[in-house]
């Protein structure tokens, strides 16, 4: 079952399923999963470190998203267009894993926090791959040029 939206409370009928479509970024977001789940991580060691969180639930959210990350590694996961994004889908099925405590995971963080990291994240990763996939091409040539210099 879906979670109840954060702001559902100012409204007495539920969002049009034509509406959540429209507004959904799941299908193309959940490429960040990783990212997500790896500044999830980070963030939950962090809270456990400074004391917002005990030793146990840091580990039991660490546990459980790597877990999750498992589960969608092995196309298990559930993807929910309800629930709109990456990070709402990641968080739910980390309270239905591990209760309660999964929702100490948002403690200190805004929702864009998580975007900006995971998409820092990934656009480093990728940009390391289009460079070295540009210098292959250059060493390609290159070896083409010294092939053929007449």
């Amino acid at each position: 079952m879906a979670k109840q939206k954060p702001w559902s409370g100012r409204f007495t009928e539920p969002t049009d399923a034509a509406v959540e479509a429209f507004t959904a970024s799941v299908d193309f977001d959940r490429r960040l999963y990783v990212y997500d789940i790896m500044g999830s991580i980070a963030h939950a060691q962090m809270l456990a470190k400074v004391g917002v969180l005990t030793k146990k639930e840091g580990d039991a959210i660490v546990g459980g998203l790597k877990e999750i990350e498992a589960e969608i590694d092995a196309g298990k996961f559930d993807w929910s267009v309800a629930l709109e994004d990456v990070h709402m889908n990641i968080e739910t099925r980390l309270i239905q894993r591990i209760g309660e405590t999964g929702k100490k995971l948002h403690t200190g963080r805004s929702r864009n926090d998580q975007v900006a990291t995971d998409l820092r994240l990934y656009t480093r990763r990728r940009c390391g791959e289009v460079v070295a996939r540009v210098r292959a091409l250059r060493e390609a040539i290159i070896g083409q040029a010294a092939a053929h210099v007449e």
